[in-house]
């Protein structure tokens, strides 16, 4: 421990299964903070923002963590954009994802839609028909989402496909997920999966293991990697 002064965790399945506190795991986290080190949280699941991450921690009985420790790939999916510089293209995101991304792309001023809007939605597939999608879609994003449909995969499908420089983003490409304590259930690599499937491209991965979320940490927060 002398030798560390930056512990970096995951939370799913490391801090948590589901809504479960894994045992030990306050103990450990006071014992760090009282030595003196710094914490940082970092997870894959999109579902929520930084804020959203901060209220479970809370309901987890773990209010000593602050936002600014926390790091999600819904969070990874904003900052990449920032460093690019997407807004100043004027262009929009269409998501297929959940509310995290949504508040994080709102705090960075990026255009977006799509996401839990277009739960519901049911393309006509009547004789003639087509679906209409937005040309000034210049990203799509693509995390967890509980309510993904194929009305959501077509539409990403034309974006990418048909939007010239349409940028195909997953937050990450995760087999399974810890929803709940009690099993593993399919994760976000089988919604990035269909979308690789219907347009042939790969994607530009934010979270896990993909280093552009530690590489943003090193570099905001001054981290060095040897400690």
């Amino acid at each position: 421990l002398p030798n560390v002064d930056v512990f970096i965790f995951d939370c799913d399945g490391v801090i948590w299964r589901g809504d479960s506190v894994i045992e030990g795991i306050p103990e450990t986290l006071a014992k760090l903070r009282s030595l003196g080190k710094k914490m940082y949280f970092v997870t894959n699941n999109s579902t929520k923002s930084r804020a959203g991450y901060k209220k479970k921690f809370d309901s987890l009985g773990l209010s000593d963590v602050p936002a600014e420790e926390i790091f999600s790939s819904s969070f990874a999916a904003a900052a990449y954009l920032e460093q690019t510089k997407f807004k100043d293209s004027g262009k929009k995101v269409y998501v297929i994802g959940e509310v995290g991304i949504q508040e994080e792309l709102d705090l960075i001023g990026v255009d977006h839609f799509g996401g839990p809007e277009d739960g519901g939605k049911k393309p006509d597939m009547g004789p003639g028909c087509k679906l209409d999608h937005d040309p000034d879609v210049g990203a799509v994003v693509v995390g967890f989402d509980r309510n993904i449909n194929y009305y959501k995969i077509q539409y990403a499908q034309l974006c990418i496909n048909e939007n010239p420089g349409c940028e195909f983003i997953a937050t990450n490409t995760d087999a399974v997920t810890h929803l709940t304590d009690a099993q593993e259930w399919a994760g976000n690599g089988s919604m990035v999966g269909a979308i690789k499937g219907c347009t042939g491209k790969e994607p530009t991965v934010v979270g896990k293991p993909s280093p552009l979320m530690i590489d943003y940490l090193c570099e905001k927060l001054g981290l060095d990697r040897g400690r």
